[in-house]
């Protein structure tokens, strides 16, 4: 991509200028959100500091990549950096300046930035274990990689109404969201062939939506007409006027679902006659030597290839110290050929680990995050940090994690927790076990935080559903309710997935307790 490059070097320089006009309070908030979101950049509230995206393609890296992100961490003095749920890495409390020369380091090492915000499609998402899960349909990895690149070469000629969100998923259990994208690309096998079922106008947000299913399985080499057909009906139907009304789920809401199918599948039918982006592409062939493990660990996977696995790291809210990441990449420099996979989940996979190379890393990150589901909830960046957040996520979800591992001597039941600090879902609650999402509200005639609880939410393919509100509760009530939850969870001794098919009528009393 080197005539990109070439377009976006000056493009940064010119950000700059725009940037201290931002600094200076010559330009609104509004405004300089507009200019920076395409660049993957947003300022702070207070609009001293800012925040960079890396684009880090479909979550897909290496050490080599990963020790980059740390040396120009730690060049910036930076305590650690952020993982996440759309698999990208961001680093906070960065000067104008800091943030545009960053930009062109990043981009000298093919490492880019631009369209990681704003109103362009957004990095691809893809199921973490893809090519090493023993549940999937197959490798969707090269897809995912593609479609990414796809979009990259034309990312400085999109001009859409919205963002775009597009996922690739290996498997049921949809780990990259495909039943709630904007266009998703789901590994399905019939008869023994590969095909993708797909996904269009799905949401989450302000008036979330479940994605339609398209009436016919795909050719995995049709993905790029698919992806271009979704580009080309977004321009013409998407809403230009009104940014409330502008993503791809409100053109569902205009032709209907049967309208919006049709008018898509012409596109797709145009883009086949007029371009046929055709795909060739071929799945990585594991071939590294396997070394058995006896251990047992809730961290680490057994891949399908004998003999290698892959290690999970979730540092607490996707927030990952330096100190953490150093350690890691000095071990991981020992390792054959260890692979990187960025989650939507805020942690990441070391892959293609040995026995003996999974054993050490696990040792050396047994401090770095935890080991249940509790310990991996989710949580958006939230204020004080994020411009438009309501809510202390990050703080929220810390204060409940220590209080009730405090309080509650086993936590197994518990399910993860997904925490949005406004209604936007960047915590994705609505598709969560138990999800929260912040607001303000007068509690004792006093101007709080509180958040409302979203219950028994799935992406699964096939269970897919929102989660039910079932209604508000103050901020500095959360641990306490969880705490007593937990106690219900070792009480009925059920996972909580299993308990509230049974036990709704409890779950509601004790939420109505609380309830603010």
């Amino acid at each position: 991509m080197k005539n990109l490059k070439e377009v976006l070097l000056p493009e940064i320089e010119e950000f700059r200028k725009v940037g201290h006009k931002f600094v200076n309070g010559e330009m609104s908030v509004m405004d300089f959100k507009h200019a920076s979101g395409g660049m993957g950049v947003y300022a702070h509230r207070g609009g001293k500091e800012f925040m960079i995206r890396f684009r880090i393609p479909s979550g897909v890296t290496d050490s080599d990549e990963l020790k980059l992100i740390y040396d120009w961490a730690e060049k910036y003095k930076l305590g650690g950096l952020h993982f996440t749920t759309r698999q990208a890495i961001q680093y906070h409390g960065l000067s104008i300046d800091e943030v545009c020369d960053l930009m062109k380091e990043a981009l000298d090492k093919d490492i880019y930035t631009r369209g990681a915000g704003g109103n362009f499609p957004r990095n691809v998402a893809l199921s973490p274990l893809s090519g090493v899960d023993k549940e999937e349909a197959f490798d969707v990895t090269p897809y995912a990689v593609a479609t990414g690149e796809y979009f990259m070469e034309r990312i400085t000629t999109y001009k859409l109404p919205r963002k775009l969100k597009v996922s690739f998923s290996n498997a049921s259990s949809d780990t990259a969201h495909c039943t709630i994208q904007d266009l998703g690309f789901l590994a399905v096998n019939k008869d023994g062939k590969d095909y993708f079922r797909v996904y269009l106008g799905g949401g989450l947000g302000r008036n979330p939506k479940l994605a339609l299913i398209y009436p016919e399985l795909i050719e995995p080499s049709e993905v790029l007409n698919y992806v271009e057909a979704m580009v080309r009906l977004f321009k013409a139907e998407g809403n230009y006027e009104n940014k409330a009304k502008a993503r791809v789920r409100y053109m569902v809401d205009k032709l209907g679902e049967e309208g919006f199918i049709a008018e898509y599948k012409k596109y797709v039918n145009e883009v086949k006659k007029e371009e046929n982006y055709k795909l060739s592409v071929e799945a990585k062939k594991y071939d590294k030597k396997g070394i058995e493990t006896n251990i047992t660990n809730s961290r680490l996977v057994e891949q399908k290839q004998a003999g290698l696995y892959s290690v999970y790291l979730h540092p607490v809210g996707g927030q990952i110290k330096l100190s953490d990441l150093k350690a890691i990449i000095d071990t991981l420099e020992r390792f054959d050929d260890p692979e990187i996979r960025l989650s939507m989940t805020e942690g990441v996979y070391f892959r293609n680990l040995n026995g003996k190379e999974a054993e050490e890393l696990l040792e050396v990150t047994n401090n770095m995050g935890g080991s249940t589901s509790f310990d991996y909830s989710v949580s958006c960046i939230g204020v004080p940090t994020c411009q438009i957040g309501i809510c202390e996520s990050q703080e929220v979800l810390r204060e409940t994690l220590d209080h009730v591992k405090k309080n509650v001597s086993n936590v197994d039941l518990l399910p993860r927790l997904y925490f949005s600090g406004c209604g936007n879902s960047c915590g994705v609650h609505e598709i969560a076990e138990i999800g929260f999402t912040g607001k303000k509200k007068r509690i004792n005639d006093v101007i709080q935080e509180a958040y409302e609880v979203h219950v028994d939410g799935s992406f699964v393919e096939g269970e897919a559903r929102l989660g039910k509100c079932f209604g508000d509760i103050a901020r500095k009530d959360i641990p306490m309710f969880i705490c007593e939850l937990a106690e219900n969870l070792n009480t009925a001794n059920k996972p909580f997935i299993e308990y509230i098919k049974s036990n709704e009528n409890e779950f509601k009393a004790l939420v109505e307790k609380y309830n603010c």
